[in-house]
Order: structure tokens, then C-alpha cells, then sequence
């Protein structure tokens, strides 16, 4: 049932991943539609205001040339002749409606003076001051009135003698007319404006921040012309391309599904078709590593029983010699002693990666670093080192395989006298045995470097050593065998050097916690 629910639970999963990677690709797919269409609609608006401002510079320009002639005729004799600039005017106004009014003001007197167009409104005095403060080029002015317009005021002649002002009343609206029906459009701004930012005419929704912004490139009224539309959501996703947008996110979802589904049969049957072979191979392969192990953990282990045979065998070689046979039989029994030693560590670790029934015995811990001092103590001096062997006077039983603790507290000694050696200074090590409470404790403390920080935790893990040629199954062999017998191998804090502690309970405890 739990194999089923997470079963469950990742078929669920799954889908919900699916759903939002859809709805991702769905909001971009939108996002990609709102950004073109609203480029699209940019793009219009630019190119229709383009033509707009060319269309309407050049009537501008054509404001300019009717100034022209009707100055010449006014400068001819518009005294004489008011019928003539009348009549001029009124052809003018005629073809351009959007000049509505025209007027020639005499500058000198308050009489006088033609006004077409204008007679509703007083304009003299405007006119007047406009032509006053012409210094050559024509004067822009808005209308004073509602109607969106403005006027073109030059004085004539264009001198500082200038006897006239003429004006032309130009429609902004229908100076801005367009040939297209895009400006008809509700979403479409228009202002135009004075070179000083005077507003003329505001046409469309409430204008913002102008998208088109030019001027008029006529040199006599450089207008400002700003264009802009009005973006809604509803325009920059249209519903046919959202709806085919969705559809096709959709299938092409549903088509992503099913072939991620077959690949994933494909590889399913692929890796199955491949397990057979892998199990065998894994399996050839643990047991190449686990012989590698054991034949770098029997050289490592054999070491003690062989240095003591070596010892022995020297030792009784000088008896021989000096001819003192009697000490030979006991030497030999020790010999014989170590070899059932090395053959019992043989069978220690022909059996130390699969659990087997162990047969502790009540050991004296003073026994075990006694057989260290024993077997290390010419190492000790031939390195000059001083060994320092403190153990209480009272016997300290624990309840433990009398091979393996020997092999611990020997570990923990050569170990030590590996770090001291080649050292500068004292080179100590200490093997101190002493009772706290109902743990006995073996505390090997030496004066060597210490042990990096960075393999601390890492310590009695199997391979991980501090010399060059160590195996680094020592230790790890080590802690094993500790925690087997129902005790803790650790590295203590010292302040110089390294320090390991074998804590182990006493036999007495240790049957009480069988019991």
C-alpha cells in the first residue's frame, strides 16, 4: 500500500507539473501576442503620423506663399484697388477652407484696413501688435475663441517701414485632416500645438504621454505635432488569436505527453534489459573490492604476531649461541604461542564482513598493554621514543575477545609511534589504563602533529589514512572491533599531539547487561 500511494503520489505530481509548465507556455504564448500586437499598433500609429506631419508641413507651406502674393498685391496698391485683394482673398479661402478669415490692418491709423472673415471679431489691435513684433518671419498667435484655430500674422512690406498687418484665421481641425480613416478611429489622439506649447486642438480620448512627437518642418510655423492611441487588453489580445494560440498549446502538449510517455516505456525496457547484466557485473565487483580489503587488512593485522615470532626466534637464536638451552624451550613456546595467534587473526578477519557468533571472555586490559609494550617496545627505541606504560595495581576485567583488544590497544600504540617519529622534540607516547565508574578506560596520547581537521570526521572511516604508506584499515578495523565488544573507540581533544580513548564496560557490567 505505501509502494501504491507513492505511486500515487508521483502520477500526481506529475500532472501538476504538467499543468503549469502548460500555463507557462500559455502566459508566454499571450504575452508574445500582447507585445506584438501592441508593436504592430505602434508601428501603425507611427507611420500614419508620418504622413500626417508631412501632409500638414506642407500645407503650412502653402500658408507661406498666399502670405506672399497677398503682401505683394496689398504693397501694390491695396488702397487703390481693395477689390483686387478681395477678390484674391476669396479664391484663396475658397480652395484652402481650413484659412477662414484673412485681414490687411493698416499699422499706422485705427481705419481703414479689409477684413474678410473676421467681422465678428475685433482682431485690429491683435493683429497690430503681432505685425509690431514680427522681426521678419511670420507670427503665430491662437485664436481667441473656442473654435480650434490660429493666426498667421506678417508684417507687409517685411520691413521695419511694414505699413500693414496681414493675417490668416488657419481650422487646426481642418488643417489636421486626414485622407485615411485612421484618425477617425475613438482610440486615436491628436494635439497640436504652438512652438511655445500652447495647446490648439486636443482631439481623441485623454491624451497621455505621447507616442509621435514632431514638428511641422515648415520654416514659417514649426508646430508641434504629438500623436498617440489608446491600448486596451481586449485589442492587444484579440479572441480569435488567443483561442488558436491555446488550441495549439494545447495539442502540443498532449502530443509532448504521449511521446514522453512511449520514451519513458522505451527506457524502462531498456534499463530492465540492461539489470541482468549490471547485477552480475556489481556483483564481481564487490567481490574483487572485498578481497582487495581483506588482503590489505590480513598484511596489516599479521604484523604484530610476525614482529613477535621475529622477535622470538632472534631472542632464542642468542640463547642457542651463548648455550643456555633451557630458556630456548620457553622461548619457542612463546613462538609457538604467536603463530596460533596469526592463525587466530586469519580466521578474525576471514570473518570480519559477515556476522558471526562471538565467544568473549573475561580479559585483563593490563594483559592486552602488556603484550603491547612487549611487542612495540623495540620500536620505541629504536626510533628514540619513550614509551610511558601507566596501569592500575588492580586488575581490570572487561568482558571482551582477547585477540581483538590486543590488536586495538597494538593499533593505537604503532599508530602513535608512527606520528612521533622524525618529530623535533620529546617524542612520548603514553598508554595510560584507568577505571571511571564502571567504564574502563585506555587513553594513547602522543606528542606527534595531531590529526587535520579536515579528515577528523572522517577518521574511522575504512581507506582514510595520515601517511604515506598506511592502508587505512586500521582504525577503522579498530572501531569495529570496540564497538563489537560494547564499547567506543573515539579521538579525544588534547592540547598537543593526538589522543584516542578505548572506552569499554567492566565484565560485572557487562554481565549485569546481558543478564
Amino acid at each position: 500500500m505505501e509502494k501504491s500511494g507513492k505511486l500515487f503520489d508521483g502520477r500526481l505530481l506529475g500532472r501538476h507539473m504538467g499543468v503549469a509548465l502548460w500555463l507557462s507556455a500559455c502566459f508566454l504564448a499571450l504575452g508574445g501576442i500582447w507585445i506584438s500586437e501592441r508593436s504592430a499598433r505602434i508601428d501603425e500609429l507611427t507611420a500614419e503620423s508620418d504622413r500626417l506631419q508631412a501632409r500638414v508641413s506642407q500645407r503650412a507651406d502653402q500658408h507661406a506663399a498666399h502670405l506672399t502674393a497677398l503682401s505683394a498685391i496689398a504693397i501694390a496698391g491695396a488702397e487703390q484697388r481693395p477689390d483686387l485683394f478681395r477678390d484674391v482673398a476669396g479664391a484663396i479661402m475658397q480652395f484652402y477652407p481650413r484659412i477662414t478669415g484673412i485681414a490687411l490692418i493698416p499699422l499706422g491709423t485705427d481705419t481703414g484696413g479689409i477684413e474678410i472673415g473676421m467681422e465678428e471679431t475685433d482682431l485690429r489691435d491683435l493683429i497690430r501688435a503681432a505685425a509690431r513684433e514680427s522681426t521678419g518671419a511670420p507670427v503665430l498667435v491662437p485664436a481667441p475663441w473656442e473654435t480650434p484655430s490660429y493666426l498667421i500674422v506678417k508684417r507687409s512690406p517685411n520691413t521695419d517701414a511694414a505699413r500693414y498687418g496681414l493675417a490668416l484665421t488657419i481650422d487646426a481641425r481642418a488643417l489636421l485632416e486626414g485622407e485615411s480613416g485612421y484618425w477617425e478611429k475613438a482610440a486615436t489622439v491628436r494635439v497640436l500645438s504652438l512652438p511655445d506649447g500652447t495647446p490648439i486642438l486636443a482631439e481623441g480620448p485623454e491624451p497621455g504621454m505621447p507616442q509621435f512627437a514632431e514638428r511641422l518642418s515648415s520654416g514659417t510655423q514649426p508646430l508641434r505635432l504629438e500623436t498617440s492611441v489608446a491600448l486596451n487588453p481586449t485589442d492587444l489580445l484579440p479572441l480569435t488569436k488567443v483561442a488558436l494560440v491555446i488550441a495549439i498549446m494545447t495539442l502540443g502538449a498532449f502530443a509532448s505527453r504521449v511521446a514522453l510517455r512511449q520514451r519513458a516505456r522505451v527506457r524502462a525496457a531498456e534499463q530492465l534489459a540492461e539489470l541482468s547484466g549490471m547485477e552480475t557485473r556489481l556483483s564481481h565487483a564487490s567481490r574483487v573490492n572485498a578481497l582487495g580489503e581483506m588482503a590489505s587488512g590480513m598484511a596489516h593485522e599479521l604484523t604484530q604476531p610476525l614482529t613477535a615470532i621475529l622477535a622470538q626466534a632472534q631472542a632464542a637464536r642468542r640463547l642457542a649461541t651463548r648455550g643456555d638451552t633451557g630458556k630456548v624451550s620457553e622461548v619457542l613456546e612463546e613462538i609457538i604461542a604467536q603463530t596460533r595467534r596469526a592463525s587466530a587473526i586469519l580466521e578474525r578477519l576471514r570473518t570480519w564482513t559477515r556476522p558471526h557468533s562471538r565467544r568473549p571472555e573475561t580479559v585483563d586490559v593490563r594483559d592486552c598493554v602488556a603484550v603491547a609494550e612487549t611487542l612495540l617496545g623495540r620500536q620505541a627505541e629504536e626510533i628514540g621514543s619513550k614509551l610511558v606504560i601507566r596501569t592500575p595495581d588492580q586488575q581490570v576485567p572487561v568482558l571482551a575477545d582477547r585477540i581483538e583488544l590486543e590488536q586495538v590497544i597494538f593499533n593505537l600504540v604503532r599508530n602513535a609511534l608512527d606520528a612521533v617519529e622524525g618529530i623535533d622534540g620529546d617524542r612520548i607516547v603514553t598508554v595510560t589504563l584507568s577505571v571511571d565508574g564502571h567504564i574502563a578506560h585506555v587513553d594513547v596520547q602522543d606528542t606527534g602533529p595531531g590529526v587535520r581537521e579536515d579528515i577528523r570526521d572522517r577518521l574511522f572511516s575504512p581507506f582514510v589514512t595520515t601517511r604515506d604508506a598506511g592502508t587505512g584499515l586500521g582504525l577503522a578495523l579498530s572501531h569495529r572491533l570496540v564497538e563489537r565488544a560494547g564499547g567506543d573507540l573515539a579521538l579525544v581533544h588534547a592540547t598537543s599531539g593526538a589522543q584516542f580513548r578505548v572506552s569499554l564496560p567492566l565484565a560485572q557490567e557487562s554481565r549485569e547487561a546481558a543478564e
